[in-house]
């Protein structure tokens, strides 16, 4: 076991995990932060990003020693009361059908409006490419999307 020290939603906040533990379990068993969801384990759906520093970054790969002083951003730290452009848009467009994997789909998309403020269908399907609906939302994902670049202009 090792202590980390990690910066989640803006808190400091004292960890003692193995270092090989991925990011996911840190904040889903050690810190109580279940908004993050377990999916497929191999960084291959999506249900598991985080922002890390401001990259949408799958957390079940990223050993717990590989994070240092970066800032990690979970579904918990994107807003206090869902007010994020994107959380409103994702209720506006009535995104969510069984909801399990809105939360990565969320943080995908909240981080590549940041970085492209204005993104183009490519922007939006290239940064979404990876994130898996198993109830095939992604249409509706997309319109989301538009929307919360709208009205964060």
């Amino acid at each position: 076991m090792a202590s980390y020290s990690l910066n989640i939603n803006g808190k400091q906040l004292e960890v003692a995990a193995d270092p090989s533990t991925p990011l996911l379990w840190v904040l889903r068993d050690h810190l109580k932060l279940v908004g993050t969801k377990y999916g497929c384990g191999i960084a291959q759906c999506g249900a598991c990003t985080v922002h890390l520093g401001d990259v949408a970054t799958r957390s079940c790969m990223l050993p717990v020693s590989s994070v240092g002083n970066q800032q990690v951003t979970t579904i918990e730290g994107l807003s206090e009361n869902g007010e994020h452009p994107v959380q409103q848009a994702w209720l506006e467009v009535d995104v969510p059908q069984c909801g399990y994997c809105q939360a990565g789909q969320i943080m995908s998309a909240a981080a590549l409006l940041k970085s492209n403020p204005s993104p183009s269908d490519a922007d939006i399907e290239g940064a979404m490419n990876g994130n898996i609906c198993r109830c095939g939302t992604y249409v509706r994902i997309k319109k989301a999307i538009k929307l919360a670049a709208q009205n964060n202009a």
